[in-house]
């Protein structure tokens, strides 16, 4: 990564409930704007304007739009790490495709259930900044997917484990916004995304 692009963060979190409950309703109006119009057409003072709040109290938190789609990129995140978290209580197991399977599935069931992740998910391929702070939130994901692996995989070695945990995670993604797209068969491309999955972990493990 370039040391010169920003990761971009909010500009304070909140502290407090009645702060906490500001900067979800200030995430949850940009959530559905973005999902209605798009990235190009989303604007801090149309989410103002929905939310019944002064602008100012966004700019309290966010600096711009690019640092609210981040940080919803960080939100949908957190669902898919605590499944992970949920699913590698059962480990080590014999039966972990049983679990790579449950946990695509979850994965695959938010991006049906919630389109505004897609929308999420092309915002942040918008800038330089953008694309740098979502590949940092997927690595971040991705460690925890190599944790996972780490009882699964004992052959390979720690520092390509941490890369096939990448992969995975980038592919996954890829293939789940692939799977929702007009006139894709969803279904059919979760089947596709498993085996892809499975296949690869067994190879890498297979290789060492």
């Amino acid at each position: 990564m370039n040391a010169t692009i920003e990761i971009l963060e909010p500009r304070r979190r909140p502290t407090q409930e009645r702060s906490q409950k500001k900067f979800d309703l200030i995430l949850q109006t940009s959530r559905d704007l973005l999902l209605e119009v798009g990235f190009e057409s989303f604007t801090l003072e149309e989410v103002a304007n929905r939310a019944g709040i002064p602008i100012g109290t966004i700019y309290q938190f966010f600096q711009n739009k690019y640092v609210v789609v981040c940080e919803l990129d960080r939100q949908d995140v957190v669902a898919v790490r605590a499944e992970l978290a949920r699913l590698a209580a059962e480990l080590p197991t014999l039966d972990w495709l049983r679990l790579l399977d449950q946990l695509v599935d979850h994965i695959a069931a938010l991006w049906v259930t919630d389109p505004s992740r897609r929308a999420v998910w092309h915002a942040v391929q918008s800038t330089p900044a953008t694309r740098a702070t979502a590949a940092l939130t997927e690595r971040e994901l991705a460690a925890d997917v190599a944790h996972v692996l780490a009882p699964l995989t004992p052959k390979t070695p720690r520092a390509r484990r941490k890369i096939v945990a990448e992969v995975l995670v980038h592919v996954a993604y890829s293939m789940l916004n692939f799977s929702i797209r007009d006139g894709q068969e969803h279904a059919e491309a979760v089947i596709e995304l498993k085996r892809l999955l499975g296949s690869y972990l067994l190879a890498a493990e297979q290789s060492g």
